[in-house]
């Protein structure tokens, strides 16, 4: 028997599987990135009850009975902090807040411990600890200092990523163009970098121009914040002879 061709077009529109809005297939591309707590304590039981704790609000725990073993486990881009033992065998926890300091200044660190050692709290607060908590943990209060260490944490995390993006930009310009760059956010106009470095100033509109969409400013004004936040040394008073870019 003979299709009529309205069924056609119908069973041809039902035969396609529906397709969800855009902004959704977006989501499904985009992998969820839940934040860590790592915890360092050398006291297996305290270890399993903070994991449990953690998992309770969502958060991924990762556990380690040493600071070595710490120090061991790959570097994470997501929301972090650090639960910390002060007094462990080996690498004690003050030693390990120095290297965390250096290797991974995103990580917030909250310090536990049993005992109310006045002196090596301070230290650790002078190191830059975020907490310094004394067991048996007050569970809100903890909880409390988790929250707070993670925020600061991305907040650091979005300051790298950023500062590196600018890196990145700043790194596709040619010398001459650093060069360029450097005099105009240091207040010299077109004409006198043009003095400075011997070339027309029409060289030195084309050079800004290039400046300008490399680093992706919209203003002079940005292109300074940028330069301030690259922390690009202030351009000397002059340049020798003309050299090729």
């Amino acid at each position: 028997m003979n299709r009529s061709p309205d069924l056609k077009r119908s069973e041809a529109k039902t035969s396609k599987s529906p397709q969800p809005p855009r902004s959704e297939l977006s989501a499904r591309r985009i992998e969820p990135s839940y934040p860590i707590v790592f915890v360092v304590d050398d006291d297996i039981s305290v270890r399993e009850s903070l994991e449990l704790l953690i998992q309770k609000q969502g958060w991924r725990p990762k556990t380690f009975s040493s600071a070595q073993e710490f120090l061991e486990s790959p570097r994470v881009r997501v929301p972090n902090c650090l639960l910390l033992d002060i007094s462990l065998p080996g690498l004690n926890g003050l030693d390990l807040q120095k290297r965390i300091a250096i290797e991974r200044v995103d990580m917030p660190i909250i310090f536990i411990t049993g005992y109310g050692d006045v002196p090596k709290s301070v230290e650790a607060m002078k190191g830059g600890a975020a907490e310094f908590l004394t067991k048996p943990l007050n569970h809100e209060v903890l909880l409390s200092a988790i929250r707070q260490s993670l925020e600061l944490s991305l907040l650091a995390l979005t300051r790298e990523a950023e500062l590196q993006t600018l890196r990145d930009r700043y790194a596709s310009l040619t010398g001459r163009e650093r060069v360029v760059m450097a005099l105009i956010v240091s207040g010299l106009l077109n004409k006198q970098v043009g003095g400075q470095m011997d070339i027309a100033e029409s060289t030195v509109k084309a050079h800004r121009g290039q400046v300008m969409q490399k680093m992706k400013a919209e203003s002079l004004a940005e292109l300074v914040r940028m330069a301030d936040k690259l922390r690009i040394p202030e351009a000397p008073n002059s340049y020798g002879p003309r050299t090729k870019s």
